[in-house]
């Protein structure tokens, strides 16, 4: 056996030198490539006699099993040598008695995916890196007031007030200086106190419990039925885009939402469902038509002052809780107007006025299944302030954020 080993050696080494030889004069300049089964020349049917692969030694890597460097110019053992590939031993179980090349082919392909594994961790690093949100803040900070927090135009208790953050609603803090904070919360950017404002961590846990979910209609006119079913009756109708106060989203595709302080569903299909937090209430004053007299821009921001403040079921306070009708009842009340406390009574008093004619200051009434439930107070721009539900208390809604039934006039 080691006999056949040094002849299958001499016979490597004598190939390689007569190919060196012909390489160097040039005999191999103009040949074509052939094929692997052209045997034409004497060396090339030694090679495949013995089953011996001729390798380039510049190539591949050195042998270090036996301490000596493959082609140092040292005896090599050739006993010692261990054949990888069994049919290099045994040529007739292949017929061309070498080494598949794709296999070598295989092995350098494989490198890149050995250089990309560090590719998802230079990207886990990059995201890392970016700052986090939550609920599309990079900077939280929620108001942690009673009823609503005043936003300033300057960082002073004198600044000028030019919104309000409700309870629990969300800002992005843009800066903090001597107690104050630069925010901007939705259409509002001012100031605020720090004293009242939960930031960082807190703000993020705070941020977490009283996150609501929301439906945004996103169909031109969306029904709104008493039960969830296309067989029930339609209560009123909602505009696109307008944000509904979500329940429950239900197993059977309908959702379950607040219509201000009663239960109402709609079809899952037509509406978007995101969680979400309150946002700020802009106190810009509002433009009016010619001929809107002092007591209505008067009475308008009257009320706005009270946004924020909590719905209580029968109750009349403008700070401590009011429903619909009990609110409309206060605010008139200031301007000698007296008004029952009942949504349905206040519609037969007054003067009739069509929704296209409408001023600020009056009152713009609800209805289900014909009968007026709920009542708002008309302040310009397309826009209504009440006391709407327990979840929101007094807020600003549009005009249209359901069907009205009528308007009444009373100044």
């Amino acid at each position: 056996m080691k006999r056949i080993n040094r002849l299958r050696y001499i016979g490597v080494v004598a190939g390689m030198g007569l190919a060196v030889v012909l390489l160097g004069n040039g005999a191999y300049a103009n040949q074509k490539e052939r094929d692997v089964h052209d045997e034409s020349t004497e060396a090339e049917n030694t090679e495949a006699d013995l089953g011996v692969e001729i390798v380039d030694f510049n190539d591949s890597e050195p042998s270090s099993e036996n301490g000596r460097a493959a082609g140092a110019g040292r005896d090599i053992e050739l006993e010692n040598i261990e054949f990888e590939n069994d049919d290099a031993q045994n040529p007739e179980n292949d017929e061309t008695g070498s080494t598949d090349v794709q296999d070598i082919e295989a092995q350098s392909i494989e490198e890149p995916d050995t250089m990309q594994e560090g590719e998802p961790v230079a990207q886990a690093v990059a995201e890392e890196e970016m700052p986090q949100t939550h609920w599309g803040y990079t900077n939280l900070g929620i108001a942690h007031v009673e009823n609503h927090l005043n936003i300033r135009q300057e960082p002073s208790e004198d600044g000028k007030l030019v919104g309000k953050l409700p309870k629990d609603a969300a800002c992005e803090i843009l800066g903090i200086e001597n107690g104050w904070a630069h925010i901007k919360s939705g259409k509002v950017e001012g100031y605020c106190s720090t004293d009242y404002l939960y930031t960082g961590s807190e703000a993020i846990r705070r941020g977490q419990e009283v996150a609501s979910m929301i439906a945004i209609v996103n169909t031109q006119t969306l029904k709104v039925r008493e039960e969830p079913n296309t067989d029930s009756v339609v209560i009123t109708l909602i505009p696109q885009e307008e944000e509904l106060e979500v329940v429950e989203v239900m197993d059977n595709g309908w959702v379950k939402f607040l219509l201000d302080d009663e239960e109402a569903y709609v079809s899952g299909e037509f509406v978007d469902v995101e969680e979400r937090l309150e946002k700020a209430v802009t106190l810009t004053e509002l433009l009016y038509g010619q001929g809107v007299s002092n007591v209505r821009v008067d009475l308008v921001q009257y009320a706005k002052q009270f946004i924020g403040n909590p719905y209580v079921w029968g109750g009349t306070s403008l700070t401590n809780g009011a429903d619909c009708s009990g609110f409309t009842l206060s605010i008139y009340k200031k301007y000698n107007v007296s008004l029952p406390h009942h949504a349905a009574s206040q519609a037969q008093l007054g003067t009739k006025v069509s929704m296209g004619e409408i001023q600020p200051g009056d009152l713009v009434f609800y209805a289900k299944n014909g009968s007026i439930n709920h009542v708002a107070i008309y302040i310009g721009n397309g826009q209504v302030v009440h006391a709407s539900s327990p979840k929101t208390g007094i807020k600003i809604s549009s005009v249209n954020y359901r069907t009205p039934a009528c308007a009444r006039r009373y100044l």
